[in-house]
């Protein structure tokens, strides 16, 4: 099994892989372009997203700057809206619905490390450095007409349902069902939507 589809699997997976990180370098020059690129140049906008990105559907929009780790694990639906300085580290799938919303300063997380030392780095090597840290992902879904609002916080595994809005500044570090309003760190169910 590959260190990328250790990855894909949630399993414990080398970061320093050379397939991934190949990967990430090649995310990293194109999220550099698009953020870049003239604010009203939609036709290179388009190209470096068709490039950048796993899939999307029409009309997504994605104000700069933008970030992600790999690029190619992230899935839009239809007529999504991204707001400026996002962070998707998509090192597990990141699948977004239809006509979602995203508001400024979203982070949206997949990767997350193992809390012993050890288990994160191994052992030291002789000359007293680490080598990459250990990671471990898991994916996160958004569904159809969600609304995340500023700064909101999705961590690894969780669900979000349809028609859901997400309060700003919350921390998602569980499932949140559809046709609800949650908020808060945890975030939790406020009331039906």
């Amino acid at each position: 099994m590959t260190e990328r589809e250790k990855m894909l699997a949630g399993q414990l997976y080398d970061c320093g892989d050379e397939e991934l990180l190949t990967q990430w370098h090649r995310a990293k020059n194109l999220m550099r372009d698009y953020n870049l690129t003239d604010s009203a140049d939609l036709k290179e906008k388009e190209r470096i997203l068709n490039e950048l990105l796993g899939g999307r559907g029409r009309n997504l929009w994605i104000t700069a700057p933008f970030y992600v780790d790999y690029g190619n694990n992230i899935y839009f639906g239809n007529n999504c809206e991204v707001n400026m300085n996002c962070t998707f580290l998509d090192d597990n799938i990141i699948r977004i619905g239809d006509n979602a919303l995203i508001a400024p300063n979203v982070q949206i997380y997949t990767a997350f490390h193992p809390t012993n030392a050890i288990e994160r780095f191994g052992e030291p090597k002789e000359d007293g450095s680490f080598a990459f840290c250990k990671t471990r992902t898991a994916p996160v879904t958004i569904g159809n007409d969600v609304w995340i609002g500023g700064g909101a916080i999705l961590m690894p595994g969780v669900t979000i349902g349809d028609n859901v809005v997400i309060g700003a500044g919350s921390v998602v570090t569980r499932d949140i069902p559809s046709n609800t309003v949650a908020c808060g760190n945890p975030c939790r169910v406020m009331r039906q939507n």
